[in-house]
């Protein structure tokens, strides 16, 4: 184990090197290309899973039906593939928005806590929400330019009482799901999430600068208040960014759901970035009983999010109520049964293979199980935003191809390179935190 004797020395300064920004500039530019083939592949009708069954009923008519048909299937296309588009966007948006405001949540309930066994790795979830004003940018275009594709109660017609389109629920709704409400909660999420982050990590750095006790007691003021915050954005931007999608719907256990998903991978991030430091050469004061620590948190926020999970699907079901239902259905079997796969891929992947991998005492601390652990729940939390918010926006268009992996590639080095220059700024190790001692003398027996 390590110990304040055996680490020479706890000044250490990560690298971003030129070669690591060149390798995520080609994972990128990949990404882009991803990105550019699956849209020209979806704009010519071979991009979604309908595909094959508008080619079979095309292949049925022939003369002037047949070309009418293919006129309108191409119109449909069309409108499809940008609709896509903007899923994917908001999809990625809202997946990464989540994984970097978790790194203020993580380091301001050890702050609360007063917790000492993080100390020494804090500078990498402290790192995380640097990345909220890209995510932040994306889904604020994203909404103004294409939120009349992805939020059906954007349509004005809706509130027309009388009109074709009139919906008395949805217009029931209209004191809180209006676009001006909507984008003014969108920004204030964001600003106040990414200023909270400001603060705490200006005060972490003049710490490390200065000295003294003054910054790290401002931390706790400041981080609780985040947490206060947090306990209720948390939920209330699950509701605009998800849970709205499906307007008839609604699950009083969806914010806890939302913040569930987001804590673990989260958590997942954050282990997988201290694992691949260490294997670099860097955090070396970090020690088996640190890994464990975070491998037990994987392990157990993986059974937490399945316990939300669980008990969201399981009062739905013995209500069996229909506007609660249908939310299910769509997913089995709605839309030739095209989500049931990614349904229960999500459940594989974020929670009987980690459950499995990481049963074991040793397992915890393992690098190599760490991280194949890591990744299932990273991917698998993808998948289950993907799964909550396709069918309500592109539904019978989705598809699972380049133009998905492409957005999901971009993300993830955008964000690496966010977490990367982040990381550069600043020495590894908070060298003048209070609890740092306790960190590095952390030995679980």
């Amino acid at each position: 184990m390590a110990s304040a004797h055996s680490i020479p020395s706890i000044e250490e300064r990560f690298e971003f090197t030129s070669g690591a920004k060149r390798n995520l500039m080609i994972g990128g530019a990949v990404g882009l290309a991803l990105v550019l083939v699956g849209a020209y592949l979806a704009a010519n009708g071979g991009g979604g899973h309908e595909v094959a069954a508008h080619g079979a009923e095309a292949a049925g008519h022939a003369g002037a039906e047949h070309a009418a048909a293919g006129h309108e299937a191409a119109g449909h296309h069309t409108a499809g593939w940008i609709k896509r588009i903007w899923a994917n966007l908001w999809v990625n948006g809202v997946y990464f928005t989540g994984i970097s405001v978790i790194g203020l949540f993580f380091i301001s309930y050890n702050y609360l806590a007063q917790a000492g066994w993080s100390a020494v790795f804090k500078r990498v979830p402290e790192a995380m929400p640097a990345f909220l004003p890209f995510t932040g940018v994306i889904m604020l275009l994203t909404f103004v330019f294409g939120g009349h594709d992805l939020f059906h109660w954007t349509h004005a017609g809706l509130y027309e009482v009388g009109g074709p389109e009139y919906d008395p629920i949805i217009a029931g709704k209209q004191g809180y799901l209006n676009t001006p409400f909507f984008l003014g909660r969108l920004v204030f999420y964001f600003v106040v999430w990414y200023w909270l982050w400001k603060v705490i990590r200006n005060l972490s750095l003049q710490e490390d600068e200065i000295g003294g006790t003054e910054f790290y007691e401002k931390s706790i003021r400041f981080g609780t208040a985040f947490l206060v915050v947090f306990g209720v954005t948390s939920s209330t931007s699950a509701w605009d960014f998800v849970m709205s999608i499906d307007t008839h719907w609604f699950s009083t256990m969806f914010g806890w759901y939302t913040l569930a998903s987001w804590h673990v991978s989260g958590l997942a991030v954050i282990t997988l970035t201290v694992v691949m430091l260490r294997d670099r050469g860097y955090l070396r004061a970090v020690n088996k009983s640190h890994l464990r620590d975070l491998g037990k948190f994987v392990f157990a926020f993986s059974i937490f999010w399945t316990y939300v999970w669980f008990a969201q699907f399981l009062l739905i079901y013995y209500a069996n109520l229909p506007e609660e239902t249908i939310y299910f259905i769509e997913r089995f079997s709605g839309y030739e049964g095209y989500y049931k796969a990614p349904f229960f891929i999500t459940l594989f992947l974020n929670f009987f293979f980690p459950f499995l991998v990481l049963m074991t005492r040793d397992s915890k601390y393992t690098p190599s199980i760490l991280k194949v652990a890591c990744w299932s729940v990273i991917i698998g939390h993808y998948m289950d935003f993907y799964t909550n918010i396709m069918p309500g926006t592109v539904g019978s268009e989705a598809s699972f191809g380049p133009l998905e992996w492409g957005f999901f590639l971009i993300f993830i080095c955008a964000f690496t390179w966010s977490v990367a220059s982040q990381l550069s700024k600043a020495n590894l190790i908070p060298r003048n935190h209070p609890m740092l001692e306790e960190s590095l003398h952390h030995d679980i027996a």
